[in-house]
């Protein structure tokens, strides 16, 4: 068999291209952009996006993990769709660059979940 570099199809793609990706306000303000995705090992079901906000030049900047379910693709944009604030974001939960913070357990996630009004993937 041969390989083959897809990294995207109609419907799928390939996490390396999402990693990096904008992210933008529904009227297309930059708010920041994808730095990781954390996957769910047991379905492999993409459960959060840790999304880097605010700072110059990487100085500065913050992280933070958005539950992938407030998150849609625009096309138009070519960029993920998030609706707040930057006083909202300055204020969620923050998290590393890596995502694997200290806090992380299920009240976290339950913490993260309602701070962005978002339906906890374990429920769904």
């Amino acid at each position: 068999m041969g390989s083959t570099t897809t990294n995207e199809t109609r419907t799928l793609i390939a996490s390396d291209r999402v990693e990096g990706t904008s992210v933008r306000r529904p009227n297309g303000d930059g708010i920041g952009r994808i730095e990781r995705l954390m996957i769910e090992k047991a379905t492999g079901q993409v459960v959060y996006a840790v999304m880097s906000f605010g700072g110059f030049l990487g100085i500065g900047e913050g992280y933070y993990i958005i539950p992938w379910s407030t998150l849609r693709f625009a096309p138009e944009l070519d960029a993920y769709v998030l609706d707040v604030s930057d006083e909202q974001l300055r204020a969620a939960p923050p998290s590393s660059a890596e995502g694997n913070d200290p806090s992380y357990d299920r009240n976290w996630e339950e913490h993260v979940h309602r701070y962005f009004n978002a339906t906890p993937y374990w429920s769904v």
